[in-house]
């Protein structure tokens, strides 16, 4: 099983981006996909979270209201689209997989994870 990212790049302050998370491989019936960013030398921040069983959602203040995370409709890939991104936006984004359907933001309570993908938000 492996959980996939796709979609990072450079933008300027401001734009946007959307990325992506394969799950096509978990199988499980009822789990919770999050994702998660992390800068050089700080711990790795839970953002945004999404339940597969109702497609309920949880988000970290620090993203709340510019950053969304959804579901396909064949529940394959998991996005987060990113709006009014500014350069405290800059990080490596993670996708998780918790085997659990519960809305948590904790990197400890995930325990699949993607590889990781860079988004850079700079004039």
């Amino acid at each position: 099983v492996q959980l996939v990212e796709s979609g990072g790049g450079l933008v300027q302050p401001g734009g946007s981006l959307r990325l992506s998370c394969d799950v096509s491989g978990f199988s499980f019936d009822d789990y919770a996909i999050a994702w998660f960013r992390q800068v050089p030398e700080k711990e790795r921040e839970g953002i945004a979270v999404i339940s597969s069983s109702d497609s309920t959602t949880e988000y970290a203040d620090s993203v709340k209201g510019r950053f969304t995370i959804s579901f396909d409709d064949t529940k394959t890939t998991v996005y987060l689209q990113l709006n009014s991104l500014k350069p405290e936006d800059t990080a490596v984004y993670y996708c998780a997989a918790d085997y659990a359907d519960l809305l948590r933001l904790d990197p400890t309570d995930y325990g699949l994870w993607g590889q990781g993908t860079q988004v850079t938000v700079s004039p």
